[in-house]
């Protein structure tokens, strides 16, 4: 990465394109030798460094992002008004650049404060949940759980809280598709994720979802930690909600008497998810998160890399690292599938920055994929997972999931993520509930604007105060602290119980 008088970035040397740090008035020398700005250059987007013909390509990480609309002059701003997208041939070199990670000795593996389960599982959080099968049993979840407030968990420290999660499907999906047990699965991973200390299942009686259809479908068992109830079988709302407060006050008594344990940094898994990008996202908070990978894996950790429409165009640099060419093939499967779905639809994979991405200066896909894949660092890509799937695997796994954080993040948690690395350019206000989630801004002036939202400032690097790989071991530390209790700033403003977003797509009869 090569610093051009403080005034752009240039991410690679073949790169035709730089990225303004701030804006750049018209008619401005930015440190390209004879180049000026040819217009005012808003903050984050690209200036031509060189001149291209239609149908150039526009480089940047070294990696093709898009192609020249028009001809394009140095010192030009490039952007969607003469950028557009065309297919191109990838190199997938299946394995070619994986490498032995260096991992640290089991005795020297850095630790945090943990919650060991009876089942050996860690958490890093001692939630109740209360999840309701089907949006007809939400209110009563609801409602169960507003029982139990600050001033009612006040004797009860050792609790972070009681939450329902709520969605709006469970009924008239249909029986037997690919969305129906989506939404199973990601219901009983939820169940089965170690910061619940235990969990009340809440069904109405007659819906698709019912409590033992789930039960049947996932292998889920009641228990001491596991109980169900039923609204129509129980004797209606109110009686259910009775019930229900009788339940869960039983199941905080039980879940207050746990103590936290200096546990290895191996039992942790991370979800990595990118939201409200801008184009220094790719430059400073990804790559930090990367950083910090990278640590986490040598100390035995597992870290989960996801929204499968985010890395189209990037997948090329993950099926290199990938451990085997049949991981990275699995990958470029759930690539191929995203194509033929979005397809059904009339959509295309090819091109779907938010308005938000693109007005902080990212143009296409390719080029926020590319950023967002900075996320997983630079060790091997250990397997590749459907959504809402058990993570087993150790390293940096991938998950397939929408680039929709909330639905992303859930299957994440679904799969067993004790913590989430949320970065963002443009600031996005959001926690996931029961595991604490880190919220990294990429610019200095979104911490400033946000700081109650923010957990770290990547921005340093942008000035030239901070290096990506010191930042990354102290990201590493912080994740520990959050591991071990510490409150993100998403945790203190009570973030977390309405974000549980279960993947859900196809026909509603």
């Amino acid at each position: 990465m090569e610093e051009t008088l403080k005034k752009t970035i240039q991410m690679h040397p073949d790169d035709n394109v730089v990225v303004a740090i701030s804006d750049i008035p018209a008619q401005t020398a930015f440190g390209v030798a004879d180049v000026a700005s040819l217009c005012g250059i808003p903050a984050g987007h690209k200036i031509a460094i060189r001149p291209l013909n239609l149908g150039d390509p526009i480089l940047k990480y070294g990696q093709i992002i898009g192609f020249a609309s028009e001809p394009i002059l140095p010192g030009e701003h490039v952007h969607t008004h003469n950028v557009k997208m065309e297919d191109f041939d990838r190199v997938y070199a299946f394995g070619e650049d994986a490498k032995r990670t260096d991992m640290v000795p089991v005795g020297d593996r850095a630790t945090f404060k943990g919650i060991v389960r009876k089942n050996g599982q860690v958490g890093t959080r001692n939630y109740i949940g209360i999840i309701a099968t089907v949006s007809c049993s939400a209110s009563v979840a609801k409602w169960i759980a507003e029982a139990f407030d600050k001033a009612v968990m006040g004797p009860y420290p050792n609790v972070d809280g009681v939450v329902a999660l709520v969605h709006g499907a469970g009924c008239t999906a249909g029986f037997n598709n690919e969305s129906f047990d989506l939404l199973q699965k990601t219901i009983a991973g939820y169940a089965r994720n170690p910061n619940f200390a235990e969990v009340l299942l809440v069904g109405l009686g007659c819906e698709g979802n019912h409590l033992d259809c789930l039960m049947a479908n996932t292998g889920l068992q009641k228990g001491a930690n596991l109980r169900t109830l039923d609204i129509q079988l129980a004797g209606g709302t109110a009686a259910t909600v009775a019930k229900g407060i009788s339940i869960v006050k039983e199941m905080v008594e039980r879940s207050n008497q746990v103590q936290r344990k200096e546990v290895s940094a191996e039992n942790l898994m991370v979800g990595l998810e990118c939201g409200g990008s801008d184009a220094y996202s790719g430059i400073t908070a990804n790559p930090v998160l990367g950083a910090a990978v990278d640590i986490l894996v040598q100390h035995g950790g597992t870290a989960i890399l996801s929204e499968t429409p985010e890395i189209y165009g990037a997948e090329q640099l993950l099926t290199r690292r990938a451990e085997s060419r049949l991981v990275g093939e699995q990958l470029l499967d759930r690539i191929h599938w995203w194509e033929s779905h979005t397809a059904q639809f009339g959509g295309s994979i090819n091109n779907n920055p938010s308005p938000g991405n693109k007005a902080g200066g990212l143009t296409t896909i390719l080029e926020k994929s590319l950023g967002a894949a900075a996320k997983g660092g630079g060790t091997n890509l250990k397997a590749v997972y459907g959504y809402g799937e058990t993570v087993s695997a150790g390293g940096l796994v991938f998950m397939d999931t929408p680039g929709y954080d909330p639905a992303s993040v859930a299957g994440m948690i679904a799969g067993g993520a004790n913590l989430i690395c949320f970065t963002t350019g443009r600031g996005t206000v959001i926690g996931f509930k029961p595991s604490p989630t880190i919220k990294m801004a990429s610019n200095s002036a979104l911490y400033q604007r946000m700081k109650n939202d923010m957990d770290m400032n990547c921005g340093g690097i942008l000035e030239g105060v901070e290096s990506i790989q010191t930042m990354g071991k102290r990201l590493f530390h912080l994740i520990l602290k959050t591991a071990s209790g510490e409150a993100t700033r998403s945790e203190a403003q009570g973030f977390g119980d309405n974000e549980f977003v279960p993947w859900q797509f196809g026909p509603m009869m």
